[in-house]
């Protein structure tokens, strides 16, 4: 069995049945600027099966902790216990614990497993949503990240995170002996499955937004190689060696292109590659370093980096190459630019006399953000809706790299949990 359903392979042999009336919808204010407040929300403890029901619990609870815009009420103040089923929260007890919405569930299994969750909005003493999945026990955590994504959108107004995948490096070892291997897991840094094993050095993996593929180069034979590796299959093959050097392989938005920078003496190019006929068409033509493409969500533009005046700076083109325009005219030199699922911004690593900042600044160079600065901060990669971003810090030392989380505006940052250091994430859209 393949270790990752697609969530439309999940939903195939899952019932799912609404439950009840609907509330008034009110959405999250999440733009930056003025007095920010999360949306207070009780997650109750789920009745039923007791394992399955606190890990229901657990994981639904510990994705709001980190969701920036949700923030779970303590346990210890609730004045009900024990709601469960159709019964409505006292909306005056919960208001007087500040609460703005109530969350209830219940997990049962008699073969199959049925989990079910109503949201309560405290305000109208209405039901918000509901639902009920009826899965196989194994899928557990998914479905409880679905639940989570369902409860995320309907109080924000915007799309979920919590199905998805992060692709990363793997580093164990001495500092000066790492081993490097691909690995996998949920956004919150369970169900880590290894891709490699180490055999060569893997670096920069990228998702495909099309399929379960990913994208990435390895260093182990004669010439570097640019690879694909299918989750599902755990397949691998060679998308080409390259003479020289290969560097950030990235994939058009429909999955057909790769995007890549490849060297040619001091200098590199862009290049970009049809997976369908293996035909590379050369993009860029400066004598300077150009590198780490990224298409814009409409396949329209690609942003890059480049030093071709001189520094480290970002530049927009179209996607077929030529009329590069500069974009980044802060202090410092900058790199990795990744534009937003949303196509609103391009996410960056900036280097200043700061140190290494990860920030955002909008497609035309205006609007620029440091969202945090560290020792070394780097390789942004973008959450499916848009909301949040995953980086690497590497704080020197003996010590080593480890995965950080934050939103779009700074207002929250979290370490994500990994066996290991851990570097290069990449985030994969959601699995549907």
């Amino acid at each position: 069995m393949s270790f990752i359903l697609s969530r439309r392979s999940l939903i195939a042999g899952m019932a799912l049945t609404p439950l009840t009336a609907v509330a008034q919808e009110r959405t999250l204010e999440v733009r930056p600027g003025g007095a920010f407040k999360p949306v207070r929300i009780a997650v109750m403890p789920f009745s039923g099966d007791g394992e399955a029901a606190k890990l229901f619990t657990n994981v639904i609870g510990n994705n709001f902790k980190r969701s920036i815009f949700l923030q779970p009420v303590d346990a210890a103040s609730f004045p009900e216990q024990n709601l469960s089923g159709e019964q409505a929260p006292n909306s005056d007890a919960w208001r007087a614990v500040n609460a703005q919405y109530v969350l209830t569930g219940r997990v049962t299994r008699e073969g199959r497993q049925r989990a079910e969750f109503r949201l309560w909005d405290v305000n109208t003493g209405q039901q918000a949503a509901g639902q009920q999945y009826v899965t196989d026990p194994h899928v557990s955590r998914r479905v409880a990240h679905i639940i989570s994504d369902q409860v995320f959108s309907r109080i924000t107004g915007e799309k979920g995170f919590f199905d998805t995948r992060i692709v990363f490096v793997d580093e164990t070892g001495p500092k000066d002996q790492r081993r490097k291997r691909l690995a996998v897991m949920d956004q919150d840094g369970a169900n880590v499955q290894y891709l490699t094993r180490g055999e060569e050095l893997a670096v920069t993996p990228r998702f495909s937004p099309s399929s379960q593929d990913v994208v990435y180069m390895a260093f182990g034979g004669d010439e570097p190689s640019v690879k694909l590796i299918n989750l599902d299959t755990r397949q691998r093959e060679a998308v080409g060696n390259f003479p020289g050097m290969t560097f950030a392989p990235r994939f058009s938005p429909d999955g057909q292109k790769v995007v890549m920078s490849l060297s040619q003496g001091a200098s590199s190019a862009l290049y970009t590659m049809d997976l369908r006929t293996r035909q590379t068409t050369r993009l860029t033509d400066s004598t300077g370093i150009d590198t780490s493409p990224c298409y814009s969500p409409d396949g329209g533009r690609i942003v890059f980096e480049s030093d071709r005046g001189g520094t480290q700076q970002i530049y927009v083109m179209p996607a077929g190459g030529g009329g590069a325009k500069r974009i980044s005219f802060g202090e410092g030199r900058y790199s990795t630019p990744v534009w937003s699922p949303k196509g609103d911004y391009i996410a960056f690593t900036r280097q200043s006399k700061n140190g290494f900042g990860i920030g955002v600044m909008k497609p035309d160079g205006s609007g620029e953000r440091i969202l945090t600065e560290g020792f070394h901060n780097e390789g942004p990669t973008w959450a499916p809706n848009g909301l949040f971003l995953m980086f690497f810090r590497d704080p020197g030392g003996g010590g080593g790299p480890k995965i950080h989380m934050t939103d779009v505006y700074g207002r929250g940052e979290f370490t994500v949990p990994t066996p290991s250091y851990a570097s290069d994430p990449a985030w994969s859209p959601l699995l549907n």
